[in-house]
């Protein structure tokens, strides 16, 4: 039977004591010619080949803490977890530093973001805005003085969340004339919102459209006004619009003449008139003068004043050649219109002070009125009023029955 070879490494020529003919014996202490060292047989024989080792795993807090730190959010903890993340990626050996470190800045800088809203306000506001909108309490919405707009409701009553601005040239359901604020407090009452919406929006009418004579006999004044749900927001605007006094119409073109739009005899002419159309506002609220004489002829002396200032204005502004003549004359009539109120100061009863009151309307706003404003390019026809009575007398009030929407 064969014997196996010894164990370990064997020579190259068989495992012989004796070399192979032709080479020479080996030297004592020396390997044989050409025989490679002991150890390279066992590198050859009995060890394989060193398999591939598989890359370390990604560290999961990098991966959150990156993510957290783009989308900004939850700073405080996106900086934490990218901390985290590099002492265990030193522990472990596992990749993902680059992650880590890029959440922990972005973390930061959102955390110094958002330390700059706090302090300044800005997260307040957002949150304001966010609550508003959650809460559909219709909060402010801003239409500028001189902007046309349509109602997404289609009428100027009732509630309305926002609006849709147009060209003021083309068709359209209201043009805003005047924006005022209500004072700071606790909601006053949807009274006392509607009267200083009544009071300061007929006023602030007659300054954007200084020629009364030209407004259409179917514009009236509506208005927006604050609820008590808006006001706890911050709402406190009340807007002041022209509108058409038929919830199915509509306005095409602007309404406005004041400085902006008028020459410079046209806005002193109606700056002059605005004067006697005050003193016309201060009308005592009785149905009929005998209600109130006393009241009346306290207003009548208002009048007179307001008719010295007018005439003084009017003769002061150095008119054009075309309309000198034709404002003298009509200074001139409103010199008559100032006797004819003197009397009605002084009359001894209501129908006294009506005939008087008829004759003084008739010369303010009679021919020599209309001559004045055909020469400076004014609007000719005297506006009249539902209750304007047979005898001339505009009544009190001058028909304010104003309408108002709540937003």
């Amino acid at each position: 039977m064969a014997t196996p070879p010894p164990f370990g490494p064997q020579p190259p020529h068989g495992g012989g004591p004796f070399p192979p003919p032709g080479q020479p014996p080996a030297v004592a202490g020396q390997p044989y010619p050409h025989q490679a060292p002991p150890q390279s047989w066992g590198q050859d024989w009995g060890q394989p080949y060193p398999a591939l080792r598989p890359p370390p795993p990604v560290n999961g807090f990098a991966i959150a803490a990156l993510v957290l730190g783009v989308l900004c959010f939850l700073p405080g903890v996106g900086l934490l977890l990218g901390i985290v993340a590099l002492v265990q990626i030193r522990k472990k050996g596992e990749r993902g530093k680059g992650m880590a470190v890029a959440g922990i800045v972005l973390s930061t800088i959102g955390a110094l973001l958002m330390t700059l809203a706090f302090t300044t306000g800005g997260a307040r506001d957002a949150w304001d805005g966010f609550r508003d909108a959650a809460s559909g309490a219709g909060g402010t919405f801003s239409v500028a003085r001189g902007e046309c707009f349509d109602s997404r409701s289609g009428s100027l009553e009732g509630y309305a969340y926002d609006v849709d601005v147009v060209p003021c040239d083309r068709e359209h359901d209201a043009e805003v004339f005047a924006n005022f604020s209500m004072p700071e407090g606790a909601y006053p009452g949807d009274g006392a919102v509607t009267d200083a919406a009544d009071d300061q929006c007929y006023a602030r009418s007659e300054m954007y459209a200084m020629d009364t004579w030209a407004l259409p006999a179917d514009v009236d004044v509506y208005y927006f006004t604050p609820t008590p749900q808006s006001w706890r927001y911050g709402d406190r605007v009340i807007t002041c619009m022209f509108g058409n006094v038929d919830p199915e119409g509509s306005l095409t073109g602007s309404l406005r003449q004041d400085e902006t739009t008028l020459d410079g005899d046209q806005f002193a002419f109606l700056e002059a008139d605005a004067i006697l159309n005050a003193a016309f506002d201060g009308v005592p609220d009785t149905e009929y003068v005998e209600d109130d004489l006393t009241g009346h002829k306290v207003w009548a002396s208002q009048v007179v004043q307001a008719l010295d200032q007018q005439t003084y204005a009017l003769r002061g502004h150095d008119w054009e050649p075309s309309a000198a003549q034709a404002v003298t004359d009509y200074a001139d009539a409103l010199d008559q219109a100032r006797e004819e109120w003197e009397a009605a100061n002084k009359a001894s009863d209501a129908e006294d002070f009506t005939d008087h009151w008829d004759k003084a309307h008739r010369l303010t706003d009679g021919s020599k009125a209309v001559t004045a404003r055909e020469a400076l390019g004014l609007a000719t026809e005297s506006p009249t009023y539902d209750d304007e009575d047979a005898d001339g007398d505009t009544g009190e009030g001058g028909g304010e029955d104003g309408s108002g929407a709540e937003v």
